[in-house]
């Protein structure tokens, strides 16, 4: 890793004719992100001018190299991931645009196992036109899982208000209760409370984990999984020194507040999970994938073919998950910093318990 320096954080394009270009574009343009970390996006000369021709206000200057052990660290870096002409449409779903989104990605996701980058903040892509025989994944999350050969990771929504993990993420609602059992919530679980730790820097976090039914199942009148997996797997997580509760009725949870009493909430599936997240997260979202030895983080959004080349997205999010990689960086570094030095590591240990905290479980 590059610890001698600010933190090297890989940017993938995304689809080339989505919003992802003029995200980065917009972004890299602020000279105040290069005081915290040395961005390296993983696209091609042409490209990037092109759109950079769309962003008017755009000022940066960057330096194109062909191998990361060379990148510059006063200046933005672009490593070329391919060489020949590219048919530019942007707002259109064509196959060029997957194809190029896909050897961004792989390139740089590569760069970030092989720790030849810090950090990895990805642009969106399209499932749509990204599916291959070569990549057959829906989205970025179940790639890297597969890249590390890792057994389980979370999709983890972070904001400054509130932390959501999914049980399941991309599955049809009909198919939901099949992959609520014991042992994936017990598997989020421990990564969700290991991230917290590692991650966040959180001693010993409180986990929420939310029911599946409405009202939690309404100890079993409406539907039998809080009783029969829910339950169990929460008693179980607690034995395993998971300091987790539940489970909960979702609306009354969110609906008052109880969200911000907690350092992270399990959801059961992507909307139960998202659509609070995205009304009731202050500041801006990101997409954080806990569970894999590197770190990636991406904007809490799509591809928005509707507003692509016309200078309309807003790179707020894209931002906010460039500064969560670095200080999610930072944070492991601190970690390790704290491990190497025992007179650290007490000295937390004893503020740390200087205070045993205790939660009730919060009434329904």
């Amino acid at each position: 890793m590059h610890t001698e320096h600010k933190p090297v954080v890989g940017i993938s394009c995304g689809d080339i004719n989505g919003i992802g270009l003029e995200l980065i574009i917009k972004t890299v343009s602020d000279s105040k992100l290069l005081d915290i970390c040395t961005p390296v996006i993983f696209a091609n000369n042409k490209v990037l001018n092109f759109y950079r021709k769309s962003v008017p206000d755009a000022s940066f200057n960057f330096s194109t190299i062909k191998e990361t052990a060379r990148v510059n660290h006063k200046q933005i870096n672009l490593f070329n991931c391919w060489e020949e002409e590219v048919n530019i449409t942007p707002g259109q779903l064509t196959d060029i645009g997957g194809k190029y989104a896909v050897q961004s990605l792989v390139i740089a996701a590569q760069a970030l196992k092989e720790k030849k980058v810090d950090a990895l903040v990805t642009a969106p892509i399209h499932k749509k036109n990204t599916q291959s025989a070569e990549f057959n994944f829906t989205g970025h999350t179940p790639y890297l899982k597969n890249l590390y050969g890792v057994n389980d990771v979370v999709m983890f929504m972070v904001a400054e208000n509130m932390r959501v993990g999914l049980l399941t993420e991309h599955v049809a609602v009909k198919d939901i209760a099949q992959y609520v059992t014991r042992e994936s919530i017990l598997s989020k679980l421990q990564i969700i409370n290991n991230s917290l730790k590692k991650d966040f820097g959180i001693d010993k976090p409180k986990i929420a984990v939310l029911g599946l039914n409405p009202h939690a199942g309404d100890e079993g009148l409406i539907g039998k999984e809080e009783e029969d997996i829910i339950k169990p797997a929460i008693k179980e997580a607690k034995q395993r020194d998971i300091f987790c509760f539940g489970p909960y009725s979702p609306d009354a949870f969110f609906a008052h507040g109880h969200h911000e009493k907690f350092d992270a909430v399990l959801a059961m599936y992507h909307d139960q999970g998202l659509i609070p997240f995205k009304s009731l997260a202050l500041g801006e979202g990101t997409n954080y994938t806990a569970g894999l030895e590197g770190i990636r983080t991406s904007p809490d959004h799509g591809v928005a073919f509707d507003i692509a080349g016309k200078n309309k997205a807003d790179e707020a999010s894209f931002r906010e998950a460039i500064f969560k990689a670095v200080d999610i960086f930072n944070m492991r570094k601190e970690i390790a910093e704290q491990r190497s030095n025992p007179v650290k590591k007490v000295s937390k240990r004893i503020v740390a318990n200087a205070v045993d905290e205790t939660i009730n479980e919060i009434p329904e």
